[in-house]
């Protein structure tokens, strides 16, 4: 969900009702709760997000707007992401000059040709960050962690 104010990144899992809010000014990222997201924000779907970066004009959030199925790791679907947006923090442009949109322009441009790349994969269940290896040589704490922890 975009606002003027905040971006919300609601997660589609059953019986979820915790929201991720990050603050277009400040950058802070909070949890909050579904009701708390306001009725007038453009809602659309992503599958992901892959981070932000900071660029010219400011922060830009990047996410996962489509994805594929490529396979499976022990019946754990594995993903790649196939097209991102990149979404600019900033409300509008006027505080840059004309050179530093223009520089901007290109980084944008170099972002895009990065993403376009094939290459991001993912798992919503299944630590790909880990050899199959290294995980089988971890502790049971860190087998019960969740991805986000680890």
């Amino acid at each position: 969900h975009i606002t003027q104010e905040k971006f919300y990144v609601e997660a589609c899992d059953d019986g979820a009702d915790d929201v991720l809010a990050i603050d277009r000014v400040s950058t802070e990222v909070t949890l909050t709760v579904k009701k708390d997201v306001p009725p007038s924000a453009v809602t659309r779907p992503i599958y992901g997000i892959l981070g932000t970066i900071r660029l010219v004009a400011g922060t830009y959030l990047i996410v996962i707007t489509k994805k594929k199925k490529v396979g499976e790791i022990f019946s754990h679907a594995i993903w790649k992401a196939t097209d991102f947006d990149i979404l600019s923090y900033k409300k509008t442009m006027l505080h840059l000059t004309d050179i530093q949109l223009q520089d901007n322009k290109v980084f944008l441009s170099m972002l895009s040709h990065v993403l376009s790349v094939d290459g991001f994969y993912f798992s919503t269940t299944y630590d790909l960050t880990h050899t199959l290896q290294r995980l089988a040589n971890t502790s049971p704490e860190f087998q019960e962690m969740s991805l986000l922890e680890r």
